[in-house]
């Protein structure tokens, strides 16, 4: 059975609970970090005899992975946003990116948008939560993945995609203040609860409209296994650092026509950015002031629920 963890804070300092179908009950732990909590595994399960319960709507949830932390990022990891970005699946290799652990943000806090960002878009992921040290040159299989990582959340790897795209690197564009939401629930899974990890389905819509809905089944590329054993090759990782797992289609940004990619790739590069993005300019599903984003991964059998976050636009 799943544990999730809740994370608070206050003028109190800091406070994790254990979500139970009655409500939270207080995790006894001096924990001030991911790291921390996730050590301190016996105070988890202990939450769950604790008589006192509070509703969890009158809690104000904040990201239940803490910073500073790593945050790494899988490229284009869904066939279907692959494709929708004009490229073929077969020739996508396994590549990260990384975020400032400065943008991670709360399940239900605002985005906001810098003054001088145009292209606002959302992505919704799965974010792994790594549980214990993982050293360069680590063997990662099937029998002791569970080991490694400890949950799963929801994130929302927020983009600015006309920092982005002239740049050629992610890393600006992605890593502003609120960029990542994270949460609302750390979900802790055994070893077979992780099996299931194909059968979660991404979820994203604005203002109550649908933009993403996919499986993870049949639709991404490169799983977890094979990325923390591609990642752990350079990469060392520590308790709590989070891992953002790839988006599917429905993003704002998609690839232009055919024909217009070949003119556009005739063109210098700063025509070709000029033209790209007087067309994106048109396009209504960049995020604008106002606007509300719901995010949420679950299994369609509810076996697996990591929750949902919402979080609000606003423009610097």
């Amino acid at each position: 059975m799943t544990l999730s963890v809740l994370h608070t804070t206050s003028e109190t300092g800091h406070a994790w609970w254990l979500k139970t179908p009655k409500g939270a009950t207080r995790i006894d732990t001096t924990a001030t970090s991911t790291a921390a909590l996730l050590a301190d595994r016996t105070a988890i399960k202990g939450a769950a005899t604790n008589a006192d319960v509070v509703a969890v709507d009158t809690l104000r949830l904040i990201s239940p992975v803490t910073r500073p932390c790593r945050v790494i990022a899988q490229m284009t990891n869904y066939e279907s946003h692959v494709k929708d970005a004009g490229m073929d699946p077969a020739s996508i290799p396994l590549t990260f990116f990384r975020k400032a652990s400065a943008s991670i943000n709360g399940p239900f806090d605002d985005i906001v948008k810098p003054q001088h960002v145009r292209l606002l878009d959302y992505e919704v992921e799965i974010g792994l939560v790594i549980g214990r040290a993982i050293p360069v040159g680590t063997t990662i299989s099937d029998a002791n993945l569970g080991d490694f990582v400890a949950g799963l959340v929801v994130t929302n790897d927020v983009s600015a995609r006309d920092i982005q795209l002239p740049q050629t690197q992610f890393y600006e564009a992605k890593s502003y203040p609120t960029f990542t939401p994270v949460g609302p629930e750390l979900v802790l899974l055994t070893a077979d609860e992780l099996k299931r990890f194909g059968d979660l389905r991404l979820r994203l819509s604005v203002n109550g409209h649908e933009r993403q809905n996919a499986l993870v089944e049949g639709d991404m590329l490169y799983r977890p296994l094979e990325a923390l054993q591609s990642l752990t090759q350079f990469q060392e990782l520590a308790p709590g650092d989070l891992i953002l797992t790839g988006t599917p289609a429905g993003t704002a940004l998609s690839a232009p026509p055919k024909p217009v990619q070949f003119i556009g790739n005739l063109l210098p590069p700063t025509v070709k950015w000029k033209m790209f993005f007087s067309r994106q300019a048109a396009n209504r599903n960049y995020l604008h002031n106002g606007d509300v984003v719901e995010a949420s991964v679950a299994t369609d059998d509810g076996a697996i629920d990591l929750g949902t976050q919402r979080t609000a636009v606003r423009f610097a």
